[in-house]
């Protein structure tokens, strides 16, 4: 800042003209890093008044913090200037600004234990600026989420919700309390988020301010409600909310971004740049598409997602993205596997493979989905003793209750199918009854888990005991529009039916589930209905029809067994073998059909 009063503006020019020209030197393209820093660094010796001393030890640990890889002379800048003079009102911005910087470099060097009470004190401390009290409390909530403390970081969201409102700010409180929200919803005390969810609704809609602020809020309280329903297995409910969001993002893409400033400081936040609030848009429509069983619909907003991540990464390398584009991966990697495409699954494991390796907090992140993925193609290829070792690696790296309940579904599933292993089967199936004390609150898992018993009590020969879990699935699943489900029940009920010699009730159930399979499409449902209508008609002696659902089988195993034999012959196959640390490198194929967003990153 210039001198106060005509006597001090000359003296000060000198520093002036070195600020100047450090500036210039930093804004270049690309910055002169080091001219600027030479600028900075001839202001020192000459012992500038002691708030530009500060400012200008400031300046220089930031430049050598986000130009250089000069931790240690960074760090000795800024902690010169976190303890300049007392309590001089001037240099309050500075010393805030500055330990916001240091506990970040901190947190970057894994000294989390310093960089905690150095944001607490500068919290306390901050009182009277309300930008930088909760600028500093949002960061240290930030790190605790990371160090996994969600108690502590709900905490200080509360308390800079409550600041927020003294200070007149309902934008800034909308913020921290949909922020606790999220984190209540990753804790899963469900009856806390509903009256928070509740209030935030209401404050959002109270609002008025600059529209983006306000449809942004908007969106971070829509995605909090679609997420909830999905992580409950409610495809059905949440359309209405989902129609709202997609809504909402397009109502943001024709707002301009005026810079008008604030008044409130308290309000100069944003949640998320406009750019990556359309790709959590369409990262939701895929993880609904995909639940719902509309997968043609999942691939194309995939698509559209990650052609949209492409262009995003070139210029931005905030973390967020890497997350979105493994989460909308992992999705379509389930798609695909459905659809019959497992070569392409495989390779797009690869791809999750490979963004992990590059980030070892996503790895930590994602490696039990990683392993669970590797199961579900195992399955695919009917690689039951890998598959078994991939979701027990699964199991023992998750703590997340729905996808633990997921994991143990499927290797259920794999120990029904290799029918010898009847003692693990039933202390599994124990674990995720349905009837009683199911584990997570998920009506998708409870009904899958319905089904799974009906799988079980089907291959043991008792058939009514099958049913009856079986119609407890299609209530279910007709109930939320599961129709993956729905499918796959439709054709067991039809082939228990086709054993019991009811040819009529067996028709009943098969016509639909090859329809609704179709739809999806759901290639092994497919494959399963084809060869059960050929039997069915030949039966009852349809020539004619038994013929037509025997080619149709013909063509569906072709397809199958080409895919099949493509995916078994791929580098990346020998995945099937990792269970344990980071992923392995030399599997990664250099030339596979979706490599090319993997060579940007």
């Amino acid at each position: 800042g210039s001198g106060s009063g005509g006597g001090a503006a000359g003296g000060e020019s000198w520093y002036l003209a070195l600020l100047g020209l450090a500036e210039h030197f930093r804004t270049s393209s690309p910055p002169k890093v080091r001219l600027c820093v030479h600028c900075l660094q001839a202001v020192l010796p000459r012992k500038p008044p002691a708030r530009m001393e500060a400012r200008t030890h400031l300046q220089l640990g930031s430049v050598l913090y986000h130009h250089t890889r000069n931790g240690d002379q960074a760090r000795g800048h800024l902690e010169k200037a976190v303890s300049p003079g007392g309590g001089i009102p001037q240099f309050e911005d500075v010393k805030f600004e500055a330990a916001s910087l240091l506990s970040e470099l901190y947190c970057q060097e894994n000294s989390v234990d310093t960089a905690k009470p150095l944001l607490r004190k500068a919290i306390q401390i901050s009182q009277q600026t309300p930008y930088w009290h909760c600028r500093l409390l949002f960061q240290l909530a930030q790190l605790h989420t990371l160090e996994k403390d969600l108690v502590s970081a709900c905490d200080l969201l509360g308390v800079g919700a409550e600041y927020a409102r003294v200070v007149g700010s309902e934008y800034t409180r909308a913020l921290f309390l949909l922020s606790k929200g999220m984190l209540l919803l990753m804790e899963r005390k469900l009856q806390e988020v509903h009256p928070l969810l509740t209030l935030c609704g209401q404050i959002v809609e109270n609002w008025q301010g600059n529209p983006i602020q306000k449809e942004s809020l908007r969106v971070f309280f829509l995605v909090l409600q679609v997420t909830h329903y999905l992580d409950a297995g409610q495809v059905k409910s949440v359309k209405p909310c989902l129609k709202q969001l997609q809504q909402c993002i397009q109502t943001i893409s024709t707002l301009h971004d005026d810079e008008i400033l604030p008044s409130n400081p308290a309000d100069l936040f944003h949640w998320l740049p406009k750019e990556h609030m359309c790709v959590l848009v369409y990262l939701v429509t895929v993880m609904h598409s995909m639940q719902a069983g509309y997968l043609e619909k999942a691939q194309k907003y995939t698509d559209k997602a990650l052609m949209q991540l492409e262009k995003l990464k070139m210029l931005d390398c905030s973390p967020i993205l890497s997350s979105f584009q493994v989460i909308l991966l992992e999705h379509i990697i389930m798609c695909r596997l459905v659809t019959g495409h497992k070569a392409t699954a495989l390779q797009e494991i690869s791809q999750v493979c490979q963004l992990c390796q590059q980030s070892p907090r996503l790895f930590s992140n994602h490696a039990a989905q990683l392993h669970t993925l590797l199961g579900l193609y195992c399955i695919s290829v009917n690689c039951m003793d890998n598959a078994e070792a991939q979701f027990t690696t699964a199991l023992r790296l998750t703590t997340h209750q729905e996808l633990w309940a997921f994991i143990v579904t499927n290797l259920a599933s794999v120990y029904i199918r290799e029918g010898n292993r009847h003692q693990e089967l039933y202390s599994l199936l124990e674990r995720i009854n349905p009837d009683h004390n199911f584990p997570v609150s998920s009506h998708c898992l409870r009904a899958a888990a319905f089904y799974i018993r009906g799988l079980f009590s089907f291959f043991q020969g008792r058939y009514n005991e099958a049913k009856r879990f079986l119609r407890e699935t299609l209530k279910m699943s007709n109930a939320e529009d599961l129709n993956r489900l729905t499918a796959c029940s439709l054709v067991l009920l039809g082939h228990i039916f086709y054993v019991l010699g009811n040819h009529r009730e067996s028709n009943n159930m098969v016509v639909p589930a090859m329809q609704l399979a179709s739809k999806i499409p759901d290639m092994s449902v497919q494959l399963w209905s084809s060869a059960l209508l050929r039997d069915l008609n030949k039966a009852c002696g349809n020539a004619m029809d038994a013929h037509e659902a025997a080619q149709m089988h013909q063509n569906f195993s072709q397809q199958l067994l080409q895919d099949h034999i493509e995916a078994c012959s791929l580098p990346e196959h020998n995945l099937i073998t990792w269970t344990d640390g980071p992923p392995p490198v030399q599997f990664q194929a250099q030339n596979g059909p979706t490599t090319s967003l993997a060579s940007l990153l």
